[in-house]
Order: structure tokens, then C-alpha cells, then sequence
């Protein structure tokens, strides 16, 4: 059984995301680019929520709270949704140093899919990962992503430039779709 869950982000979670925000920033900065000084303050955190909230309104992204027995651990979110010609999304994904290790990231991937694909009834999702991040690549293989190309020196983290390797995971809808073409 699981003991994880996935929340949107309420105005309720204000406090405990402000608080995880701070606690993590050293160790997200190592593997994203850094978020402005002011999204660290309260008012920072507020202004991200009702975002987060305005996008899910608009269907442009979705954002959820990981919590472990809940506890906050990560968050994951599915953002640059495109609808016409592509229903498609990209995931990110980001736990807390004290979270990793665990196979939490792995489970809150799997969580997240039928919201994807039957909730949403998004058709595809993709994935990027630097190559010099095999944990993530492994969540992803296992949730069924595949690898399908790498582009290089397509990034700049910590001013050097970096390759990305690109995944993709098909709803069901789409790989049975895809199974009829074949047939």
C-alpha cells in the first residue's frame, strides 16, 4: 500500500511550502536553475500558489504537493500543456534531499499518471533528464518512459552548457492507438 499522496497546492499549504522551500533551496539549486531571491518569502510563495492555481484553471499546468504520511517530501508537476494538435505535457518532478533514495520520486511518477491520462486525458507526456542524473532516468524507465533522443550542450546550469536526454510516455489511449496502425 501506498504511503504517498498527491495534493494540489492549497492557500492552506502556504506555511509548510514556504518552510520546505527554504529548507531545500540549496539542494534543488545543485539540479535546477535557481528561483529568484523573493519567491523565498512568504509573499513569494502566495503569488506561486495563486499561479500555480490560475494555470490549472487554464489548463496550462498542474501542480501537486508529495507527501509522504503527510508530510510534505516534493512536489510534481505537469506543465506547458498543449491541447490542440497535441495533448501533451512535460513532466518535473523534485524531492527533498532527506526524500530521495526511497523510491518516492519512482511512486509519485506512477501516481501522477492516471491524473495525466484519465483526469486530464492528456494523450503524451514528456520527460527531460540530464545525463548526469541516472536516478531520475530510472524513474522514468520505470513508469514506462522511453528514451527517445538526447540534444546536446541544450542547456546552461551553473554556467556550463549541458546535454539533455528526452523521454516520452504515451497514455494507453495513444498505445492502443498506435497498436491499431500496426495491425
Amino acid at each position: 500500500m501506498s504511503t504517498l499522496s498527491l495534493h494540489r497546492p492549497q492557500r492552506a499549504d502556504l506555511e509548510e511550502l514556504l518552510d520546505f522551500e527554504q529548507r531545500e533551496r540549496a539542494h534543488f539549486e545543485t539540479w535546477v536553475h535557481a528561483r529568484p531571491d523573493a519567491f523565498y518569502s512568504r509573499e513569494g510563495v502566495e503569488a506561486h500558489l495563486e499561479e500555480a492555481q490560475a494555470a490549472a484553471d487554464a489548463d496550462r499546468a498542474h501542480a501537486f504537493l508529495i507527501r509522504q504520511q503527510g508530510r510534505l517530501v516534493g512536489r510534481i508537476n505537469l506543465h506547458r500543456v498543449q491541447r490542440e494538435h497535441h495533448g501533451r505535457a512535460e513532466l518535473g518532478y523534485r524531492l527533498g534531499a532527506g526524500a530521495q533514495g526511497k523510491g518516492w520520486a519512482s511512486e509519485a511518477v506512477g501516481l501522477l499518471l492516471p491524473i495525466a491520462f484519465e483526469t486530464l486525458g492528456l494523450w503524451r507526456l514528456e520527460a527531460v533528464v540530464r545525463p548526469g542524473n541516472p536516478a531520475s532516468t530510472r524513474v522514468l524507465e520505470k513508469n514506462g518512459f522511453r528514451c527517445w533522443g538526447r540534444s546536446s550542450l541544450s542547456v546552461s546550469l551553473h554556467g556550463r552548457w549541458q546535454d539533455l536526454l528526452h523521454f516520452e510516455r504515451l497514455s494507453p489511449a495513444a498505445q492502443a492507438h498506435v497498436r491499431s496502425e500496426i495491425a
